[in-house]
């Protein structure tokens, strides 16, 4: 049964999960809808784009440690991005990221999933225009959906937001709900909070 959490919660994915191995990181939103009418203007498609970091003694050591659109796999295939969504319109998850616990060398310890919107400033746009998000946890081995944290703060003019990590703890693999969001204009703004 999936755990609904709260920001802030933690799961303990190790322990609760025996036999645990790889995991679907499912980030989804929908964008708010527009009135509509003669003197609106037609709303813009918002382009949000998920990615992970990974980090060693909390600390992004090399760029090739993004993997996001233009980088969708790490240089050991432990962790993969499924493809960029530009528009976040229908159900499920708009964005995968595919994550290999047992095979992640030794040396990361965390692994914290960010997103941001492509553009933000340029094109007036912020979290606040954006419904319904969520990131989830699923189990690639039998397809279950082990947590799920539902956003619902009011995010208007944060331009990114840190959704959650994964991180290493005494041997084992825990869930963080984080939520924060942040005022960055892009990828690189927002990676520089780990460098």
């Amino acid at each position: 049964m999936s755990i609904s959490l709260q920001k802030g919660q933690k799961v303990n994915l190790s322990k609760d999960n025996a036999g645990l191995s790889k995991v679907i990181v499912g980030l989804g939103w929908d964008e708010v809808k527009q009135p509509k009418g003669f003197f609106f203007r037609k709303a813009q498609a918002i382009d949000c784009d998920a990615s992970a970091v990974l980090l060693k003694n909390g600390n992004l050591c090399s760029k090739e440690d993004i993997i996001y659109f233009g980088n969708l796999v790490n240089r050991t295939k432990t962790v993969q991005h499924m493809g960029d969504n530009l528009t976040g319109g229908g159900e499920g998850d708009d964005e995968q990221i595919m994550v290999d616990l047992v095979n992640i060398p030794a040396e990361y310890d965390k692994i914290v999933i960010v997103v941001n919107i492509y553009q933000a400033v340029q094109r007036k746009q912020h979290f606040g225009m954006i419904q319904n998000a969520f990131v989830r946890l699923v189990d690639t081995h039998n397809h279950k959906e082990i947590c799920k944290y539902n956003l619902t703060e009011n995010y208007s003019d944060m331009t990114a937001m840190i959704f959650c990590e994964i991180y290493r703890d005494n041997g084992e693999w825990k869930f963080n709900a984080i939520g924060q969001g942040t005022t960055d204009a892009s990828i690189g703004e927002l990676v520089r909070r780990y460098q």
